[in-house]
């Protein structure tokens, strides 16, 4: 027994109600359970009961045995001065003078505490392995989109603080947002940097001259210089000597990484097509916020770095031609995970529901996402159609399996249910 899981029996009322009666056999009523408190003080808040033929209202304190009461020191704490009952598993002191005590210990399902344990113990891909196909369609769905809610209120809360730091201008917040994304993994905080360094306002002054912008975008990355062999970086690095010099910029010096990543997914390639993105589209986050679909938006995506770059993935390395179009992987990642999420961030941000309806309709229109946690449920017959289920799927694993939080979860919720 946990106190997590004492909390959950009592907030669901998962015990034998039957004929209460307190430790000290006087008639007991749960009128009202009340509400769980997350906060400092009892468990339990506003709760109502009845002892013989008195109706008492206040909070309810649970623990695992009777004498926490004193070892947490509750009789000196004002919190807990309202608590109406004691709820415990065992009462191994006698009852708490003025205070009511209701025991439970033998009113808790054997099967609802081996599967609890069942839960906390399996060694397989999610506690509820054996267990999650047998969970109705209609609950699992729900529990997607709540899964999705508070994925996407999450992601939303770090862009509005990047929204803060460029003083409220979305298309700039969008700018570095989709910068690190262009990085990946590896190279996503370097290219947050080197858009951060590029305000839109500077990039638009040259978003007509490609040469100019890749100049400006591998110069702040640090990767130009006096050294090159071919005409092309040799003409890059003078036109960012001359504009460095006009804006008074300064490299970002932050490691640009190619180890361990497939010549495609260079960051010579990514910044060379980020360059063509700005080329070819202005104010682009207000054009997505008008987009009617996501296949508007993938097809700003879809560009292609500038000739050089079909015989090059480095600089002064020519290769045979290959035009580096972005991936449709590239561009469904770009768009589940900085697209749809600042988009999501838009509508909280101004209460304007109808963009995040837009973001959740987008994700159901996105490819799923293929990886090592979406691979894992599909062993487990759990449907992947769509970026709404897989990125729900993403949520439940890292935030609620990972962590062994089952009593939160409403698969592991019904499970338990199940066995009541």
């Amino acid at each position: 027994m946990t106190e997590k899981l004492l909390q959950y029996i009592w907030q669901f009322q998962y015990f034998n109600r039957t004929q209460l009666q307190t430790t000290t056999n006087e008639p007991l009523q749960i009128l009202y359970p009340g509400q769980l408190n997350t906060n400092q003080g009892p468990d339990f808040l506003n709760a109502r009961i009845k002892v013989n033929d008195t109706v008492l209202v206040g909070s309810i304190e649970l623990h695992i045995k009777a004498a926490d009461w004193h070892r947490h020191q509750h009789q000196a704490d004002r919190n807990y001065s309202n608590v109406i009952l004691h709820v415990v598993y065992d009462n191994n002191i006698p009852a708490i003078s003025s205070i009511p005590t209701l025991e439970l210990s033998s009113r808790i399902s054997n099967l609802l505490l081996e599967r609890y344990a069942a839960l906390m113990t399996a060694p397989s891909f999610i506690s509820c392995a054996t267990g999650i196909t047998s969970i109705r369609d209609i609950t699992f769905t729900s529990w997607k989109e709540r899964l999705l809610a508070e994925r996407l209120t999450r992601k939303a809360k770090l862009i509005l603080q990047y929204l803060e730091a460029t003083n409220q201008h979305w298309e700039e917040c969008f700018w570095w947002l989709l910068a690190k994304s262009f990085g990946g993994k590896v190279n996503g905080e370097a290219f947050e940097a080197v858009a951060r360094s590029l305000p839109v306002t500077l990039l638009a002054k040259h978003k007509n001259q490609i040469h100019q912008l890749e100049a400006l975008l591998f110069g702040q990355a640090g990767l130009l210089s006096a050294h090159h062999t071919e005409a092309y970086p040799q003409m890059l690095y003078k036109e960012y000597q001359f504009l460095s010099k006009k804006y008074n910029l300064k490299c970002v010096h932050q490691p640009i990484h190619f180890m361990r990543m497939r010549p495609g997914s260079f960051p010579t390639i990514r910044l060379a097509q980020l360059a063509m993105l700005v080329h070819h589209s202005s104010h682009l986050f207000s054009k997505i916020l008008e987009a009617k679909d996501s296949k508007e938006v993938w097809q700003y995506l879809k560009v292609t770095a500038n000739d050089y770059w079909h015989y090059h993935y480095r600089f002064d390395e020519e290769k045979s031609y290959q035009p580096k179009r972005m991936g449709e992987d590239t561009i469904d990642t770009i768009i589940i995970n900085t697209i749809i999420p600042t988009l999501f961030a838009y509508g909280l941000y101004n209460k304007q529901e109808p963009y995040k309806l837009k973001a959740l309709q987008w994700l159901e229109n996105t490819k799923a996402e293929e990886n090592a946690i979406t691979k894992g449920f599909k062993s487990l017959s759990v449907d992947n159609h769509s970026a709404f289920d897989s990125q729900a799927l993403i949520e439940l694993k890292n935030e609620y399996c990972n962590n062994k939080r089952c009593l939160e979860c409403s698969v592991g919720s019904q499970l338990l249910k199940q066995s009541n």
